[in-house]
């Protein structure tokens, strides 16, 4: 709901605050350029003015409420809000609220909430409400008995008085808050299509990270639906991150594969994750990535005990983000049900073939290495020397 005759989303931002003046103008300048590329993308007409704290989309009433859909889409807003922008005299800013409850306010209670940045203004942030309140009665109460409840309230009216304009607003859109995309260094993402990895390449890109995905092809192990599933996820990512290049890295892994089916029981997937690790590595040296990223989760499943997590993660010097390490599956499912690639993960395409009847909860290093081809490694170097790029 907004306004009538809205015609600016109101963008907020939050960890972007907390840094120094130079540091946060030039996030505040990723930020731009990130909402002007989601609209760009989706076709939406508006331009982006970057004010202190506050960008703002100037569109029309017809796009505003898409506008405000891409501002909540983009990494770094904590919440956008489809405005009307008026003048900062007061007066004029009891008459469209006004005009606003007489068009949007049809019972329940409401409250107003208005902010004031501007402190030489000739009123306080405490009289536009009360004030407010009572212009928005006036408006209503011929039609219906008006009620004001401050805790708990069915409509608020915002209104946010900057140095020089006004936006007059009924709600406050959440977005993914984080950091803006591009405001931190690039890591390898390995996606395979389930679940976890694409929530856990999200996450990374909420907080500013550019990922740079990278399938390993487990070859008659994995199959044209595997890679499709993981393709399609990676390009439900990039809608996210239209001026950012995501392009997949194939790492021909089957051969590998089945070396491990026929040749390992007792550790096999903790030794395929080594490879991937490896890998992953390889391609990152190759392309200037900074580390590796997985849906990993503690105690998810058998390779990931903490105890597993241990081991594997010994066959790279990067360091191996894992943003979802401490979350439920219930939460990572409703992530990624939110942001769009749950359907696809879900297909089933057969790559449980690979895990062994027997899992391994709690390897040591030595026996491991031990049980595993001594080549392995050597093996994941190869395959990512001979990576190739693929559109998703």
């Amino acid at each position: 709901m907004h306004p009538p005759g809205a015609d600016t989303v109101l963008v907020r931002h939050g960890d972007v605050n907390t840094k120094s003046n130079t540091v946060k103008r030039y996030m505040e300048g990723l930020l731009v350029e990130n909402l002007e590329a989601l609209l760009e993308d989706r076709s939406i007409p508006g331009a982006v003015e970057q004010r202190w704290n506050r960008p703002l989309i100037h569109t029309s009433e017809d796009a505003v409420r898409d506008a405000t859909a891409a501002a909540t889409d983009t990494f770094g807003v904590v919440s956008a809000s489809p405005a009307l922008t008026v003048g900062t005299e007061k007066d004029r800013i009891l008459e469209v609220l006004a005009e606003t409850a007489r068009t949007c306010y049809d019972g329940g209670a409401f409250a107003v909430d208005a902010r004031r940045a501007d402190k030489t203004l000739p009123y306080e942030s405490e009289d536009l409400a009360r004030e407010g309140g009572a212009a928005i009665w006036e408006a209503v109460e011929g039609e219906f008995e008006p009620e004001v409840n401050l805790d708990d309230p069915d409509l608020t009216f915002g209104v946010e008085v900057r140095e020089d304009l006004a936006f007059v607003y009924l709600e406050t859109v959440p977005g993914p808050g984080g950091l803006p995309l591009g405001a931190q260094e690039s890591v390898i993402a390995l996606v395979s299509g389930g679940i976890d990895s694409p929530v856990a390449a999200y996450e990374m890109m909420r907080r500013g990270v550019p990922v740079v995905p990278a399938y390993v092809d487990l070859g008659d192990y994995g199959g044209i639906d595997h890679e499709a599933r993981a393709m399609e996820t990676v390009r439900i990512l990039s809608e996210y991150a239209p001026n950012f290049d995501m392009p997949v890295y194939r790492i021909p892994g089957g051969e590998t594969v089945d070396l491990l089916v026929r040749e390992m029981e007792q550790g096999r997937m903790l030794s395929l994750r080594r490879f991937f690790y490896r890998a992953a590595e390889t391609l990152a040296e190759r392309i200037d990535a900074n580390g590796i990223v997985t849906g990993e989760a503690a105690g998810q499943k058998s390779s990931q005990t903490v105890r597993n997590l241990g081991v594997t993660s010994r066959a790279t010097r990067l360091p191996i983000h894992r943003p979802l390490l401490t979350s439920d599956k219930q939460d990572i499912v409703a992530t990624a049900r939110e942001i769009g690639t749950f359907t696809d993960s879900t297909i089933d395409a057969g790559c449980n073939r690979v895990t062994p009847d027997r899992v391994e909860t709690n390897a040591r290093l030595e026996p491991l290495l031990a049980a595993e081809p001594d080549d392995l490694l050597e093996r994941a170097e190869e395959a990512a020397k001979n990576a190739v790029l693929i559109e998703p």
